[in-house]
């Protein structure tokens, strides 16, 4: 339990929600909480639609909306859910360098070649950028990690959890990551961007031997250079939307189905949410929404299904919820996925 503080005296978690600034209006400071927020406001090289770069700012502002008990983890946030400061310099960036991107992924959908001079050169920014964006997450998630606390993050695009997860591996011989995902995100420097949100989980595998495992639940959209590369490695395995949907249409609950999935991974367990991951009314403006995918509850169970088996949740991640001003969906379910993520990680370290 965190040092009560006299704002943390004050806090009625019953009453109307705060707009402070911070995830779920909480009054936590980091220093006085066991789980410190990171945001990545970044979406340079999304390949479709954008704005997953203003996700962390709606989810805030959505997240002041919820009530705070939760049967699952039931005053797990009394541990202390803090907001790290966002640093707005990478919303600044990822504006410029999106331009960048945007033009070369015209560029080669309408049939260019990847080594004009021009489009090298936007690509070779492109990468700089990342890189810096890269560094930054990994120095603030050292940062609170050397403080002895939990570190989640939310995006973003997909590619914003590489420096976590860098961080994560200095300090975690052998983790698994839980990968609730449409796609396998498995390809290499998708559109000639090394750190894309499409090659996360390839840039994971190449760099990140402490990442033993990879289990990659819902995915159902992806290249057939992704599906041979997966099958072909033995730190992958996939439970693919289409055969999740088969087995439970011959009989097998959604709760074996998620005993199975859980007993793939290690002890220690990062978790990569991508909003996309969920059916598409969840979920209607992320960048690729696709048809199939789980529902709200189900992806719950699958997370406390984890949490009950005695795994640790080391980390985790929430992205690509993309907000938009007509619509709120996006962002309401990204605050309950992220509330959830918190409850329950802080409730697997309980005993640590």
């Amino acid at each position: 339990m965190m040092a009560e503080t006299a704002d943390t005296q004050s806090f009625d978690p019953d009453g109307v929600g705060v707009d402070n600034g911070t995830y779920f209006g909480m009054p936590f400071a980091p220093d006085d909480a066991a789980l410190v927020l990171v945001s990545a406001p970044w979406d340079v090289t999304v390949s479709y639609g954008a704005g997953t770069a203003y996700g962390p700012d709606a989810i805030i502002e959505a997240s002041t909306q919820l009530d705070f008990y939760d049967p699952l983890s039931p005053d797990a946030w009394r541990r202390g859910i803090a907001t790290a400061d966002i640093d707005y310099t990478l919303q600044e960036a990822s504006q410029r360098l999106r331009s960048d991107a945007e033009k070369v992924i015209r560029h080669l959908e309408e049939g260019g070649s990847p080594d004009d001079d021009s489009i090298a050169r936007k690509v070779r920014r492109v990468n700089e950028g990342s890189a810096a964006m890269n560094a930054n997450i990994a120095a603030q998630a050292r940062h609170w990690l050397g403080q002895g606390k939990i570190v989640g993050l939310v995006g973003g695009d997909h590619s914003t959890p590489y420096g976590l997860l860098q961080a994560l591996a200095e300090r975690h011989e052998r983790f698994g990551i839980l990968h609730i995902d449409a796609h396998c995100d498995l390809r290499e420097a998708y559109e000639g961007f090394e750190f894309s949100h499409a090659s996360i989980m390839y840039n994971v595998l190449r760099d990140i031997p402490q990442a033993a495992k990879i289990v990659q639940v819902a995915v159902r959209d992806f290249s057939r250079r992704e599906f041979e590369f997966a099958a072909a490695s033995e730190r992958v395995e996939q439970f693919g939307d289409l055969s999740l949907a088969e087995a439970e249409f011959r009989g097998e609950t959604w709760d074996q189905q998620c005993r199975r999935m859980v007993e793939r991974l290690p002890q220690e367990v990062y978790v990569s949410f991508d909003i996309d991951g969920l059916s598409p009314e969840n979920c209607p403006h992320t960048g690729t929404p696709v048809p199939g995918g789980l529902s709200f509850n189900r992806a719950l169970w699958l997370i406390e299904t984890l949490v009950r088996s005695g795994r640790r949740i080391i980390g985790f991640d929430i992205v690509e919820v993309s907000p938009s001003p007509a619509d709120r969906t996006d962002a309401i379910v990204g605050a309950r996925v992220l509330w959830k993520l918190c409850g329950l990680t802080l409730k697997s370290n309980d005993k640590q």
